[in-house]
């Protein structure tokens, strides 16, 4: 939420009904921190974040965390605790753009965007890799840099990083959509009536969250082209379309891929059979770099056209 929205929305409106802070109510703001898919960092693990309206305040929120959490950070008021979130999600939707427009920016020059990424990766300072994408999904990146955007703008501030990241982050569908023209160009056949196949509808690997996934953006940017649409994740039974019609998903692992004019691997599910998909698919649009080696019928974003030798430390 916004910087401010504890002391504005709570600790104002109980001092209108005549209540006393450290007398009637003590109140702090902790922000969510949660990795869903993650077997390392669970809730008890990762460090949390409180910040309170008193002193009195924080000291008890502290003790309520600290009987059942590893480590407990405590700033000084929940303004603080609020900004912590919103740096954390804006800080990665500012550097997931700003990955997705080198892929666009390495493919009209002919590099491989991945193996870049790797390469700078390895070194061990100064720098965190960042992974391009069909955009941003989950109920975090995608909304909180505007509630700050927002905040911002009622100081006379205008964060212009954080309004091009989102013009950048939710453009990529529509990127995704033309990586798709142009995988069925090569087989002269047109969108229109193609059956495609998008593989992985949550937001994130090995999870079945789908809210603000991009693959719904997808979706419908497909039908509105009259695609032949259908999804295929493992985790998700259905979800509801624009028009709030409910839309079966194929709940499994492998299917008849061949059937497909395209197949479009959007979210990296680890339980998916991704070797008979390429021995099977008639053409793959590969936006989670499943396929390490460039093929002829493979498609990516970010990807050199041009296989090249592959240059190991020694």
């Amino acid at each position: 939420t916004y910087p401010g929205s504890t002391r504005e929305l709570f600790h104002h409106k109980l001092e209108q009904q005549h209540k006393y802070i450290n007398r009637d109510y003590f109140l702090c703001f902790s922000p969510e921190r949660i990795d869903p898919g993650n077997a390392t960092f669970q809730t008890k693990n990762i460090p949390k974040v409180i910040g309170g309206i008193t002193e009195e305040s924080s000291e008890l929120g502290q003790v309520l965390y600290g009987s059942i959490l590893d480590q407990v950070v405590v700033v000084s008021s929940p303004e603080t605790a609020e900004m912590s979130k919103l740096l954390e999600n804006t800080f990665r939707s500012i550097n997931i753009a700003f990955i997705n427009e080198m892929a666009m920016m390495c493919e009209r020059m002919d590099i491989d965007i991945w193996e870049s990424v790797d390469a700078a990766a390895t070194k061990p300072f100064g720098y965190m890799p960042f992974y391009p994408g069909s955009g941003v999904g989950g109920h975090c990146i995608p909304l909180d840099p505007m509630y700050l955007y927002w905040k911002g703008k009622q100081s006379k501030f205008f964060n212009k990083f954080i309004e091009l990241s989102q013009e950048i982050n939710m453009n990529m569908p529509f990127n995704v959509v033309d990586k798709i023209h142009e995988a069925l160009n090569m087989q002269e056949k047109s969108v229109k009536n193609a059956k495609i196949l998008l593989v992985g509808l949550s937001y994130k690997s090995d999870i079945s969250d789908i809210r603000e996934s991009p693959t719904l953006d997808i979706f419908e940017r497909l039908r509105e082209k009259h695609a032949d649409v259908a999804v295929l994740d493992p985790y998700v039974s259905s979800f509801k379309d624009q028009h709030g019609e409910e839309i079966p998903v194929i709940q499994a692992t492998t299917c008849d891929f061949a059937s497909y004019d395209c197949v479009v691997i959007l979210t990296k599910h680890s339980s998916i059979d991704y070797q008979t998909l390429l021995n099977e698919s008639q053409t793959i649009v590969d936006m989670s770099h499943t396929y390490k080696k460039a093929k002829e019928k493979i498609f990516r974003i970010g990807g050199g056209k041009h296989p090249r030798q592959v240059v190991k430390k020694i």
